[in-house]
């Protein structure tokens, strides 16, 4: 049986994106006995030694961009760049974010280059469940970020007489069952705790679910009585907004709006896209703080209005704030998955009505993609 290849290259996006798998991960790989190219550089963004991915394995060195693409494997978090795609040798298989879902042009593109591909965010269990997820940091993060600005916007916020703090969460999935968590400690245990050592009051937590959220008389009184306004929404339907940008009128100016979601816009005649609160920004790790007055603002697409503004912070990468915490997550995540691939000789060997790993992982290649989402087992 030939032994694959794994390549990883490094994340050319934003400056601050500076996530890379940890040498751990890599170790461990590299143990399975395949082969292992590192794109040069790799790790340095999170200060980690050349030495610490190599210097206790024989099977890991470092290359080139170019090489670490052109190996039977290529793990990379964030989906390429549209010029590195055709970096990836034809029949070899991409692991990534990749979204499915969402992002119908990334199959045909995949297609086109004749590439197998798992897209780690479909890896899912028997009922459902994400086995490469980071929500808890998405909710924490975000929330830790929020309550950093409304500090700044509010500077009542540690004072004991004021009003609880009230934050409205819109959704009450996976991200936002975090985000409620993570709002009642102000997205922060040490300031919680100096909070309750000075007896202010606390952090009071509305959840609104989509189906609330079309009443329009009691959103505008929710809204009024929001300091935190948290988009951690769903959508059946993208090109519909949750909150229009005239209701943001009705936040106090003092309000922060959290996007968690993170959805683009899109204005495309054909499919397209708007964020669930309409008029705030979409932001990276290199900005995702952004008060009114931001250029930002006058940068989005003339299909959304940006009449009424409120601080705002939106990250599309909320788990990279903290990113050796991030990868260390999702190294342990992803690993079982590359020992299975390793070990079945390829994904042209995985079972969709194997063992557990081989239908989570044939539930996200695109090779089985959609018709693995219909199937009971």
């Amino acid at each position: 049986m030939k032994r694959m290849s794994v390549g990883f290259p490094r994340m050319h996006k934003e400056r601050g994106e500076r996530r890379d798998f940890l040498p751990t991960f890599v170790r461990r790989i590299s143990e399975l006995g395949v082969p292992v190219i590192l794109e040069q550089g790799y790790g340095s963004g999170m200060d980690i030694s050349a030495r610490s991915y190599t210097g206790t394995t024989k099977n890991a060195r470092f290359g080139s961009h170019e090489e670490a693409y052109s190996q039977d494997l290529v793990i990379v978090l964030r989906y390429p760049n549209d010029d590195e795609l055709p970096l990836l040798r034809s029949g070899s298989c991409l692991m990534s974010m990749i979204h499915f879902p969402t992002r119908p042009g990334r199959i045909k593109q995949l297609k086109e280059f004749n590439l197998e591909a798992v897209s780690l965010d479909s890896v899912k269990d028997d009922t459902g469940r994400r086995l490469v997820e980071n929500l808890r940091a998405v909710g924490w993060n975000g929330v830790e970020t929020a309550f950093m600005v409304l500090g700044k916007t509010f500077p009542g916020l540690e004072n004991r007489n004021r009003r609880p703090v009230h934050v409205t969460i819109l959704g009450s999935g996976g991200v936002g069952a975090h985000a409620m968590q993570a709002a009642i400690r102000y997205g922060d245990t040490k300031l919680w705790e100096r909070m309750v050592r000075q007896a202010v009051p606390g952090v009071r937590v509305t959840v609104v679910d989509y189906d609330v959220t079309c009443i329009e008389h009691e959103m505008l009184g929710i809204l009024e009585e929001t300091d935190v306004l948290v988009d951690a929404t769903q959508r059946p339907d993208p090109t519909k907004v949750v909150i229009p940008n005239d209701w943001i009128a009705h936040l106090p100016e003092h309000a922060v709006i959290l996007d968690l979601s993170v959805d683009p816009y899109d204005c495309t005649e054909n499919s397209p896209t708007i964020k669930a609160i309409e008029g705030i920004p979409h932001g990276d790790l290199d900005q995702y703080i952004y008060y009114p007055e931001d250029k930002a603002y006058d940068l989005l697409p003339g299909c959304v209005s940006t009449r009424h503004r409120r601080a705002t912070v939106s990250c599309y990468s909320w788990p990279g704030i903290h990113p050796e915490d991030c990868m260390g997550i999702y190294g342990k995540q992803v690993f079982p998955l590359v020992r299975v691939l390793m070990e079945a000789g390829g994904p042209t060997n995985i079972d969709p009505r194997g063992t557990f790993f081989h239908r989570a992982l044939s539930r996200a290649m695109l090779s089985h993609w959609p018709t693995a989402q219909g199937e009971s087992v």
